[in-house]
């Protein structure tokens, strides 16, 4: 799946963007989103296909940490990597890289959880087991290579 995998790439919007012109601390975590939904998809079981199941992945808590500035126009790629999973939940981090100098802009990671539709917590081992062969087979893989 390395091998196929397609970097997240995103061009930084003039809205948004602060006063001081540079972008605005929150769109990271809506970049981190992106990214995860994506990464979801590519690995073959984004959340429309899990929501069709009855399985809502709520958010936990997510943080960021930004090591430079992003500006408008710049493009950058959004590397999420699946770094624990039980079945229950889920931390994804991920790197913030600048596509034209390599710079790491930021890293971040979310926690999520598994629900059923009527919002108690689930396993997937045990409602899904091809779902959670799925995420466990891609625990801890680096999908961020920029030599692809």
């Amino acid at each position: 799946m390395e091998n196929q995998y397609q970097l997240y790439e995103h061009k930084a919007q003039y809205y948004e963007t602060d006063q001081m012109g540079i972008i605005h601390h929150s769109n990271y975590i809506r970049w981190f989103e992106e990214a995860r939904t994506d990464l979801m998809d590519q690995i073959g079981f984004g959340y429309d296909q899990m929501e069709k199941r009855g399985i809502i992945v709520p958010v936990l808590s997510v943080n960021c940490e930004y090591k430079s500035m992003v500006r408008y126009n710049d493009h950058v790629y959004i590397i999420p990597k699946i770094e624990v999973f039980n079945g229950i939940r889920l931390q994804i981090s991920y790197r913030v890289i600048d596509k034209k100098t390599n710079e790491l802009r930021a890293v971040g990671e979310s926690k999520h959880c598994f629900l059923s539709g009527t919002n108690r917590p689930v396993s997937l081992k045990k409602i899904a087991p091809e779902l959670f062969e799925l995420f466990d087979r891609y625990t801890g893989k680096d999908f961020g290579s920029l030599e692809q």
